[in-house]
């Protein structure tokens, strides 16, 4: 097990501390150090497991415990990312629902989701609709008892395997973000396709969707009209600080890996770890991984407190992503040629954090919206 010294912060519960020594341990039994060539297979397997163990819903109850979601991201990313990567867009798939949906709606889906028996997923992100959620195009207009959708969204995880998608779509009440709705849509909704499935470099599934007339009841809506983009804002809000809480779990794994390359690694009569120059770097990247832990659990701490967390959210998935990208960096350069061989652990890790930097706002965004709350924090 990885270092663990974190966990006696005082950002924690003595039932956080429990939680996350018991998923590290159920983890080492029930969740393979690898990925299988059949990544849906494997990530409805997971599914399952987790959902079955009763970890999935500590991301779907009722009250959203943010340190746990963290902690249990962290601990599963340090085990497998598609682990990882199947627990969360549980959470974040059904994140909409949770915090805004309907007593009926709560009760068709989120059972089934904790028990690993549905997969959700998150749809916002179009071709040209990105970090500038306001573009988008995707659209719903009302008739009757009914909504029709018409349009495409892309980067979708779990694309492809879900059992039900949040979608978010224009629906016209005010320009702008305010003019968004949001919509449950089952996969067998008439009109609704799997357009494309997408392969990125760390295998997760991932899909273009495509909306043709398609027909969801109006019931199936999340919030009032027009609100879809308040639902998204708070469903992020929640699970961009969890990214972070996976970048950690991902650089740890690294240094654990790079310390014991080190330490073990003869050369020149001696050991790679002997070298000052390894030493400053295994230094640099423990460093790197503790400051972006203070950030990750003062954020998920702060809103267990009820407080906003737009900036320290922002600040924590930036320094967690962009810190574990470097630390993940120097593993690989401490493993050498090994360090690019396929399926090294360093190299899987080089691999899952890239994305980290761009999904659910890219770094570029996270500066954005950290400046901006700067700047209303002076002006207020």
């Amino acid at each position: 097990m990885a270092d663990t010294s974190y966990l006696d912060w005082p950002f924690f519960e003595d039932r956080h501390r429990q939680l996350a020594r018991e998923l590290d341990a159920w983890a080492a039994q029930n969740v393979a150090d690898h990925h299988s060539a059949d990544v849906d297979t494997e990530c409805r397997t997971l599914v399952r497991k987790l959902g079955a163990a009763g970890w999935v819903q500590h991301a779907t109850g009722e009250k959203i415990d943010t340190r746990a979601i963290c902690l249990i991201r962290e601990t599963l990313a340090r085990h497998n990312g598609l682990a990882d990567f199947a627990f969360a867009m549980q959470g974040l798939g059904s994140g909409a629902i949770t915090l805004q949906g309907t007593p009926e709606q709560k009760q068709k889906y989120l059972p089934r989701v904790a028990k690993g028996e549905a997969i959700a997923a998150f749809a916002l992100s179009e071709p040209d609709a990105g970090s500038d959620v306001a573009a988008m195009q995707c659209s719903a207009r009302i008739e009757g008892d009914q909504a029709i959708l018409n349009g495409e969204k892309t980067w979708i995880s779990n694309g492809g395997i879900a059992d039900f998608y949040v979608v978010f779509c224009r629906t016209g009440e005010a320009p702008g973000a305010r003019g968004i709705s949001a919509f449950i849509v089952d996969k067998d909704a008439p009109g609704f396709e799997i357009a494309e499935r997408i392969d990125v470099i760390a295998p997760h599934p991932l899909a273009r969707l495509a909306f043709g007339n398609c027909r969801v009841p109006l019931a199936n809506r999340i919030g009032a009209a027009g609100e879809g983009f308040k639902v998204a804002m708070r469903t992020l809000d929640v699970f961009r600080t969890s990214v972070a809480a996976a970048a950690l779990g991902f650089a740890r794994r690294a240094l654990d890996e790079a310390l014991h390359r080190a330490a073990t690694r003869k050369m020149f009569n001696g050991t790679l770890a002997d070298f000052q120059l390894t030493q400053a770097k295994l230094a640099q990247m423990a460093t790197t991984i503790d400051s972006a832990a203070l950030l990750v659990y003062r954020a998920a701490w702060q809103r267990d407190q009820g407080k906003g967390v737009t900036k320290e959210a922002a600040m924590a998935k930036l320094a967690a992503t962009e810190g574990a990208q470097q630390v993940i960096d120097a593993a690989v350069q401490i493993f050498g040629g090994m360090g690019v061989q396929s399926e090294q652990v360093v190299e899987r890790l080089y691999r899952e954090i890239r994305p980290l930097r761009i999904y659910e706002g890219a770094s570029e965004v996270q500066q954005l919206i950290i400046g901006r709350e700067l700047l209303k924090e002076m002006k207020a």
